[in-house]
């Protein structure tokens, strides 16, 4: 069905702490530090203007971009890709101000290089040659065998400020059931080695694929957590917590919820509207106690359901269990997550619920943009764009 709208790793546990969101009374103004923080990390993949395959220039991007002192901008996986984090924010509009201005210099630096920055979940089209890894990524690339070649996905990762453990666990799982809907309005990677996946998120198919790339269990508290944690140590590509890759999982150093199931999106205002939501839905989780789940198998197949249509057919309700109409569960979130909206977040997520009503998600506009030959301009427009 055509879209056309609604119908913690180890070595990055010092950067997690400078930039996801601990309340830092002099990281943040003071007429909001008691406000709930928050950081966003987005990754951005290189692409040659002329065929979209990836191109092996992000280590000299970060070199570039990078600022003495800071790890707010760093190498990911690929040398293809680029990572940046947000500073400690409480309010959506820092975010944003950080998003583009971060964005408006990884434009003009591709521009000189004269290559092309997708914020897209997959790249168009990849290399045929192997990358090399070093340092802990080879051990992850070890680890993972003939999946590493094809780990080359971009996300839009949202970290939330925390009280204590327990906290995180509530919201944790407060969050299970929605989600689906995240992936679903996130959705923006449509296409894989230069061909149509049928997919909205064929990111979320990809990483489906890792030991623990899942709807995280339903736990009692941060004991039971912690115990779930020690147990899968060893277990496939767990190599160390950093490679626990549930959909929304807890730092063991610092007092974060990291939520990692959404594309990376292909405007700064999307990501911002995105993150407002998730740390609502967190927020509300650190008091709302959510009953034991009778059963928990449909919750993987939700997300492939969201995965596979975005918001162009139903989504699974988190109350029922049953599929209703994609407005019906975005509508409910909505409400969910009013108390928790300053006035200038509300707008915002209104606003991006309207885009996504009147022209789909990412992954329905890069559709859009391949078939008139733009998705190159896509690209480029959307990625410091409103």
């Amino acid at each position: 069905m055509a879209e056309t709208g609604l119908g913690v790793r180890g070595d990055r546990s010092a950067r997690q702490a400078e930039h996801a969101g601990l309340a830092a009374a002099d990281s943040v103004p003071d007429e909001a530090s008691d406000a709930v923080t928050f950081g966003i990390e987005e990754e951005f993949v290189f692409l040659d203007r002329r065929t979209l395959c990836t191109v092996d220039v992000g280590v000299v991007a970060v070199a570039d971009l990078g600022e003495p002192g800071s790890s707010a901008v760093v190498r990911v996986f690929f040398p293809s890709q680029i990572e940046f984090a947000t500073p400690v924010c409480t309010r959506g509009a820092q975010a944003l101000a950080a998003l583009r201005e971060f964005r408006g210099r990884l434009a003009a630096w591709a521009d000189d290089a004269d290559v092309l920055v997708a914020a897209s979940g997959t790249p168009f089209r990849t290399v045929a040659e192997p990358a090399t890894w070093q340092g802990r990524y080879a051990v992850i690339a070890d680890d993972i065998a003939g999946l590493a070649p094809e780990h080359q996905l971009n996300g839009l990762h949202v970290h939330v400020g925390i009280p204590d453990r327990d906290a995180g666990v509530r919201a944790s799982n407060c969050l299970r059931p929605w989600l689906p809907v995240l992936l679903a309005l996130s959705a923006n990677s449509p296409f894989w080695q230069g061909q149509d996946t049928g997919f909205a998120s064929w990111r979320a198919i990809h990483s489906r694929r890792w030991t623990t790339h899942s709807t995280p269990p339903y736990f009692a508290d941060a004991a039971e957590y912690d115990e779930a944690l020690e147990r899968l140590a060893g277990v496939g590509a767990t190599s160390d917590a950093g490679t626990i890759n549930s959909y929304a999982r807890l730092s063991r150093a610092h007092p974060t919820l990291e939520i990692r199931v959404c594309d990376a999106q292909l405007d700064p205002t999307s990501s911002v509207a995105l993150a407002a939501i998730i740390r609502a839905l967190v927020v509300t989780g650190f008091t709302r106690e959510t009953p034991r789940p009778q059963r928990y198998e449909g919750l993987d197949a939700a997300q492939w359901h969201a995965a596979r249509h975005g918001m162009a057919s139903t989504l699974v309700d988190p109350v029922t269990g049953h599929p209703v109409p994609a407005v019906v569960v975005v509508e409910a979130l909505r409400e969910l997550v009013a108390a928790h909206l300053d006035p200038a977040e509300a707008r915002a997520v209104d606003g991006f619920l309207a885009q996504v009503a009147r022209f789909g998600t990412g992954a329905a506009r890069q559709r859009r943009a391949h078939h008139r030959g733009q998705l190159a301009e896509l690209y480029r427009t959307r990625l410091a764009g409103e």
